[in-house]
C-alpha cells in the first residue's frame, strides 16, 4: 500500500467540531506539522473533509 504524506497548513480555530476531532486523529496537533499514513479509503475521506486545512505530499 503506498503511504501519503499530510501537512496541517492552516489553523482549526473557528472551525466546526467534527472538523476539529479529523484533524486530531489525523495525528494533526501544530501548523506544519507532517504525518505519514496508508493511502486507504478512510484516510482519503478524512483528507478530504478537512483539505482547506491541510496539504499533500506524495
Amino acid at each position: 500500500m503506498a503511504k501519503i504524506k499530510i501537512k496541517k497548513v492552516r489553523s482549526e480555530i473557528k472551525r466546526p467540531g467534527d472538523q476539529k476531532k479529523t484533524l486530531l486523529a489525523l495525528g494533526l496537533k501544530k501548523i506544519g506539522q507532517v504525518v505519514e499514513h496508508e493511502d486507504t479509503p478512510n484516510i482519503i475521506g478524512m483528507v478530504n473533509k478537512v483539505k482547506h486545512l491541510v496539504s499533500i505530499i506524495k
